[in-house]
């Protein structure tokens, strides 16, 4: 099986739009990781960024104001046939409309449903590599890249107060981005998934991508595999609807306090990436944990291929981000042991404050259990 680049085929919504319109393609193909909003008016309005086609009349002057506002106008069988034309051809347009308007809900109707794995909590930004073996998981992965939609949903497991073990409703949007044939020996980094047998191995590699909360109920396949409904959730609308509905709220000290929830969130941020007196060096948070990371690393150059996978820290003022990226940081794939687990916690707290504090205990607690000042239980 071919290796899938980075990024791969998957066509932008607008663009998918327009191909069911000129060439009758499947749905399927009109799939994207991320699609875009797209009005049927969008794509048939004559306007131009310009202004618009403007028709010119330069013989009005010829006319008189009785030949314009005639009171008893003659209908020829010439205006007739053009009426009756006028006609075929509005309804024929608003067919056309109503049709490619009811394709464009079905792509996004099913832009929202994702396949669902629960194997592992992941967040955002992290890669994870498994190898399958089971017929409806290798079914499936087929499947979606075969419809050119190479995402499905990944959760995590929560273990209760009862010590029951239930998956997470909040998740993340995985993408494929390497399939093949399993080799002989597994990478080091690689999980093993439910085996199926005797059944060929596959080698999988998945990016996390968008977090999502299961909105409304899961259902099975007649292929085998569960699919729902979900809301993809946006870090910054979040924020935002925060202080939103504090500032709406009544005038209370609790009103205030939540409204400066997210002020604070943005002021812990910082003590991620400023120099802190209590490092050796004055190092920050982040910069003595990779530091102490580097001196437990499983094999040589682990956390420097962790940090190319991660990208740059998000900026303080996206805290729900930078919480996320330092979530990512200490809790890799596969586990390094060295931090408590602390992503399905970042998944499921409701707030910007609640996640920077999370990430922030959890990066204090790895860097005490790394350096030998206060070990993990």
């Amino acid at each position: 099986m071919a290796k899938l680049p980075l990024g791969n085929s998957v066509l932008r919504f607008c663009l998918a739009a327009v191909t069911i319109v000129l060439t009758s393609t499947t749905l399927s193909e009109a799939f994207s990781s991320r699609p875009t909003r797209c009005s049927s008016t969008s794509l048939f309005s004559e306007s131009s960024s310009s202004g618009g086609y403007v028709e010119e009349y330069d013989d009005f002057a010829n006319f008189s104001s009785t030949q314009l506002t005639s009171s008893s106008p003659t209908t020829s069988s010439t205006d007739t046939a053009d009426a009756t034309s006028s006609t075929v051809n509005n309804n024929q347009e608003d067919t056309f409309l109503s049709s490619l308007q009811s394709r464009l809900q079905q792509v996004e109707d099913n832009s929202t449903r994702l396949p669902l794995m629960i194997l592992d909590t992941m967040l955002p930004r992290q890669i994870l590599q498994i190898q399958i073996q089971h017929p409806t998981l290798k079914a499936l992965m087929k499947h979606r890249v075969n419809e050119e939609t190479p995402t499905l949903g990944m959760l995590g497991m929560a273990r209760l107060s009862t010590g029951q073990t239930v998956p997470l409703k909040t998740g993340v949007e995985v993408e494929i981005i390497q399939m093949e044939k399993a080799t002989d020996s597994s990478p080091d980094n690689t999980s093993s998934s439910t085996a199926g047998g005797e059944e060929e191995g596959w080698d999988i590699s998945l990016r996390a991508g968008r977090r999502f909360l299961i909105d409304g109920e899961v259902d099975k396949t007649e292929d085998g595999w569960t699919e729902a409904r979900v809301k993809f959730l946006d870090s910054s609308e979040e924020e935002e609807t925060e202080i939103s509905s504090a500032i709406k709220g009544p005038s209370s000290t609790e009103s205030i306090g939540d409204r400066l929830s997210v002020a604070r969130a943005i002021q812990k941020c910082k003590e991620f990436t400023a120099p802190n007196m209590n490092m050796n060096g004055s190092l920050s948070l982040v910069d003595r944990w990779i530091e102490l990371a580097k001196e437990n690393e499983r094999h040589p150059g682990q956390i420097d291929v962790l940090l190319k996978q991660l990208g740059e820290i998000p900026p303080e003022h996206e805290p729900t981000e930078r919480a996320l990226w330092v979530g990512a940081l200490i809790n890799p794939l596969p586990s390094m042991g060295v931090a408590t687990e602390i992503r399905p916690a970042l998944l499921v707290s409701k707030k910007a404050e609640e996640r920077v504090q999370v990430a922030l205990e959890g990066l204090l607690k790895s860097i005490r259990h790394m350096d030998g000042s206060q070990r993990l239980n």
